[in-house]
């Protein structure tokens, strides 16, 4: 029986991506790719969600690369136009949840703390969350095990009673290793389907 679901925000309820602040800035498509797979890339900024800060990890790069100091410079500095709102069908899918309720409703999401409060700040559904774990705030991140022990032992949350939603399939298999049962987030039509196959929601 089913009584938690846990989403993550990036990519699930939230459309954050890179390329929406850098399609701006490089004029030429490889550069860009190039710039946030080797420069600015997925790992670089996991090292901020994991508690590092922005003015540390923006210096250390730019150091190492001179050539892109001011494109480094605006990945925090206009960090905010990566953001594309919120995705809406999702959204409703939260608040169905949350207007049933019959489940709590928590957030577990790989982010810096720094740059977490202006999501706060412009997304009024978070409200709807019991709980947030910000993964910048506890210097873990998602797929390490530890984050998602620590989830369920700050908010009593028994794993066998939980779903978690994630876009990245990395960290849903981290999840089902540890016995919660787990959506691979791929679509809001999808999400939707298996979440009222498991009961949660009714269609």
């Amino acid at each position: 029986m089913i009584n938690t679901v846990i989403f993550d925000l990036g990519g699930v309820l939230i459309d954050w991506d890179p390329v929406y602040l850098y399609q701006k800035i490089f004029d030429d498509i490889e550069e860009r790719e190039y710039f946030l797979a080797e420069i600015c890339s997925p790992d670089w900024n996991q090292q901020q969600d994991a508690g590092r800060s922005l003015k540390d990890a923006t210096e250390s790069l730019a150091a190492q690369h001179p050539e892109y100091e001011k494109q480094i410079n605006a990945f925090y500095g206009r960090w905010q136009e990566m953001l594309d709102g919120a995705v809406e069908d999702s959204v409703k899918i939260l608040e169905q949840i949350h207007n049933e309720g019959r489940h709590k409703i928590f957030a577990l999401t790989n982010w810096s703390a720094e740059t977490f409060p202006y999501a706060l700040e412009q997304y009024e559904f978070l409200d709807l969350f019991e709980g947030i774990l910000v993964s910048g705030q506890e210097n873990l991140k998602k797929p390490d095990p530890e984050i998602y022990r620590l989830l369920l032992e700050r908010y009593q949350i028994k794993a066998q009673q939980a779903v978690f939603i994630d876009d990245s399939l990395q960290n849903v298999t981290a999840a089902r290793e540890l016995n919660i049962s787990s959506v691979h987030f791929q679509s809001s039509e999808q999400l939707a389907m298996e979440l009222a196959t498991l009961g949660v929601i009714t269609n």
